[in-house]
């Protein structure tokens, strides 16, 4: 039977993780700039419109990445059951997506709904094989994790050179990444262990707890890129879209390292899941509150800034100038203020289950303030203005959530 290990790697195997996302990340970014350049302000805004309101998808296999990092370390018997279930209930959104894409794409190979399911498969094809990488550092293979990304990378940087030399469409570009993930992905599900994949058992009275877990884990990082998504809604709504170029460009940065600290946590987190157990999570607590209360002043400063800039028309026209040099301070603030959430968040999930309830409403709390904020800044802000939209409510969450935490644990007040 293979169990889970909950020691953390040693540091020359992190830092080679870190390399193989790292360069994965990179890879994106360069692809982001060179078709930017083969296909024009129109097409790759379309393009970027599209990876931009399907992003959140790949929070929705990596839901079950999270449950599996913070429960099979807490479990000897059940390893292989939760596993299996793990596995199914990441894999179930990428095989309906690529379903839909498949018939879309018989349809209407360069329609608009192509492009968008593709898009969508991708997404969540990522996330997938993110889970699967997952399940591989548990049982202690972490270099199959830094394999698998490595070998993304020459998919990515491969059908980038394509596409730049043939001028291939953004929905033909992403149908020929979809198929290099899909054949990593299952390369790397083949290289689980037999009783991780295959099997019966006890999976029909797991399905309810670990699903429930499942929800409650992922809803937070689902609901802060559906967020994000709606700040593309929007300028798309109000017939802007071209802006949503420079506005992903800007967010690859802030995801590059958002998406880093994220994979630095989940390193970590089968050995934080088992030292926040039980007594252990008082501690957990109080260092969360007090990050949440850091990013809530954080946000207020910046709101305060903002507002004494457009009260002035110099500055007020500065900042509607879509520069890249407001983009990129706005972009700095943002990055700053939401790690500091995603690590306070973080903490408090791994403490117990019961307060999953209240990060999963702050994280509902955030997506309806990104919503409204968006709806009344990115009109006439573009960019800049969905950047700003996305820190104030990433200070709107930090409150919300601190608030919700003092009321459950009164012990915590100042």
């Amino acid at each position: 039977m293979t169990v889970a290990s909950t020691a953390p790697p040693r540091l020359s195997v992190m830092v080679r993780l870190a390399a193989g996302r790292g360069v994965f990340r990179l890879a994106s970014q360069l692809m982001a700039v060179a078709l930017a350049v083969v296909w024009g302000a129109e097409s790759f805004g379309r393009f970027a419109n599209a990876m931009g309101l399907c992003a959140w998808l790949l929070f929705l296999p990596t839901a079950a990445e999270k449950a599996a990092l913070k429960v099979l370390p807490r479990t000897r018997v059940l390893t292989a059951q939760v596993a299996r279930l793990v596995i199914r209930l990441a894999a179930a959104p990428v095989l309906a997506l690529v379903a839909a894409f498949a018939v879309a794409l018989a349809v209407s190979p360069q329609g608009t709904v192509t492009l968008y399911l593709v898009t969508a498969a991708w997404s969540a094809a990522t996330g997938l094989l993110m889970t699967i990488s997952g399940l591989h550092r548990l049982r202690d293979k972490p270099m199959l994790d830094a394999g698998a990304f490595g070998a993304m990378t020459a998919v990515v940087l491969g059908a980038t050179a394509v596409t730049w030399v043939a001028g291939w469409s953004p929905t033909t570009h992403l149908s020929l990444l979809l198929a290099g993930l899909l054949a990593v992905t299952g390369y790397s599900v083949s290289a689980l262990p037999r009783d991780w994949v295959l099997g019966t058992g006890t999976d029909r009275r797991l399905l309810p707890a670990l699903g429930r877990t499942t929800w409650l884990l992922g809803l937070s990082e689902l609901l802060d890129v559906a967020a994000l998504s709606t700040v593309y809604l929007v300028l798309a709504l109000t017939g802007r879209t071209t802006d949503s170029g420079p506005l992903y460009l800007a967010v690859l940065v802030a995801s590059m390292v958002g998406s880093l600290a994220l994979y630095q946590f989940k390193l970590y987190q089968p050995a934080t899941s088992s030292r926040l157990r039980g007594a252990g999570g008082a501690g957990g607590r109080a260092r969360t509150f007090r990050l949440l209360h850091t990013a809530e002043r954080a946000g207020l400063a910046f709101t305060a800034v903002v507002a004494v800039l457009v009260a002035f028309p110099g500055t007020r026209a500065f900042l509607t100038a879509e520069s890249y040099v407001v983009l990129g301070t706005i972009l700095a603030v943002e990055v700053a203020v939401s790690t500091l959430v995603i690590y306070a968040n973080f903490l408090l999930e791994n403490t117990n289950s019961s307060v999953l309830t209240i990060t999963s409403v702050s994280a509902v709390v955030g997506l309806a303030a990104t919503a409204v904020i968006a709806l009344a800044v990115v009109p006439w802000l573009g960019a800049a203005g969905g950047l700003t939209a996305l820190v104030l409510a990433a200070a709107v969450k930090a409150g919300t959530l601190r608030r919700l935490l003092l009321r459950r644990h009164p012990e915590l007040h100042p």
